[in-house]
C-alpha cells in the first residue's frame, strides 16, 4: 500500500539500527508503528523519537528468544491497533567463532534471535494478515545470507537459513496475498557494527577495511535499509515475493571482496 496510514507494522528489533530507522520511516509516512526490542530504556528513546502525538506507535518489551513472547507481541499490536497487515524481522545478534569455538549454548542463542523468532513472530502474525486480505512480511537477512566470513559460523547458518524461511513462506501462503521477501545488508553503521569494531584494538581500522570492500566507496546508513524494507511493506512492491533484495553497496558483485581503493 502506497498509503501507508493503512499501515500497521509490527518492528523487531525495532529499538536501534535497521530496525529503529524503519520505524521513523513507516511512522513518518503514517504508519503505525509497534516496536519491540528486549532493551527498555533504548525502547522508550526509540518511542520518544518519533514524536508520536496520535498514539500510532507503542513500544513492547520482549525477550523474543522466549517463544512465548511472539505470540504475546502480536497480541500486543492487535490491541493497541485492531489490525496488523505488516510484520518487519529486523532482530538479530552477531556472535563468533568456528565450529569447535561455537558451544551449543551461543549456537542456539544466535538462532533463537537470529532465526526462530522470526519464524515464531511470523507466525503469529499471519492469521491477522490473512484476516486483514493480505500483507507483506519482511525479514532482515545479510550478505552472509549469500556468502560467510571466517570465525562466525551461527551469524552465518542463521543468515542463510533466512532465505529459506523466506521462500518458503511466499510459496506457502502467497495465494493469500500474503508477501514474504528478505533485505540482505551489507556492512551498515549500526551499534552493532560499532560493537564489532571495539572488538578490535584498532577500530578504525575495521571501518576503514568495510568501507573499502564496498565498491561504493562506504558502509550504509541504516535508513537506506529502510528505505527498502518500506518498499517491500508498500503495494509498489505488489509482485515482489519470496526473494531477497541486496542492499549491499555492491560488495557482493566484487570477485573476492578485494578494497576498491588503495
Amino acid at each position: 500500500m502506497n498509503n501507508y496510514k493503512q499501515l500497521s507494522a509490527l518492528i523487531t528489533g525495532g529499538a536501534s539500527g535497521i530496525g529503529l530507522a524503519t520505524a521513523q520511516l513507516l511512522h513518518q509516512r503514517g504508519a503505525r508503528v509497534a516496536i519491540v526490542d528486549v532493551q527498555t530504556d533504548q525502547g522508550a528513546a526509540a518511542l520518544a523519537s518519533l514524536n508520536d502525538t496520535d498514539n500510532r506507535a507503542i513500544f513492547l518489551q520482549a525477550n523474543l528468544a522466549i517463544p512465548e513472547e511472539a505470540d504475546r507481541v502480536v497480541a500486543k499490536t492487535m490491541s493497541a491497533f485492531g489490525q496488523l497487515n505488516a510484520v518487519v524481522n529486523s532482530a538479530g545478534i552477531q556472535r563468533y567463532g568456528n565450529a569447535e569455538q561455537t558451544s551449543l549454548e551461543l549456537w542456539n542463542e544466535v538462532m533463537a534471535v537470529n532465526l526462530t523468532a522470526s519464524f515464531l513472530v511470523s507466525r503469529a502474525a499471519i492469521p491477522h494478515l490473512r484476516q486483514h486480505g493480505g500483507g507483506s512480511i519482511v525479514h532482515v537477512g545479510s550478505v552472509q545470507s549469500h556468502v560467510s566470513q571466517r570465525g562466525a559460523m551461527a551469524y552465518v547458518t542463521s543468515k542463510h537459513a533466512l532465505l529459506g524461511l523466506t521462500r518458503s513462506m511466499a510459496v506457502d501462503y502467497s495465494a493469500e496475498r500474503i508477501r514474504v521477501n528478505c533485505v540482505c545488508p551489507g556492512t551498515v553503521d549500526t551499534p552493532m557494527f560499532r560493537w564489532t569494531m571495539s572488538l578490535d584494538p584498532h577500530p578504525n581500522s575495521v571501518l576503514e577495511a568495510c568501507q573499502g570492500m564496498h565498491p561504493i566507496g562506504r558502509i550504509a546508513q541504516p535508513a537506506e535499509v529502510a528505505e527498502v524494507i518500506a518498499f517491500l511493506l508498500s503495494d509498489a512492491a505488489s509482485f515482489v515475493t519470496g526473494t531477497a533484495i541486496d542492499v549491499d553497496g555492491g560488495v557482493l558483485a566484487l570477485v573476492g571482496g578485494a578494497p576498491t581503493t588503495d
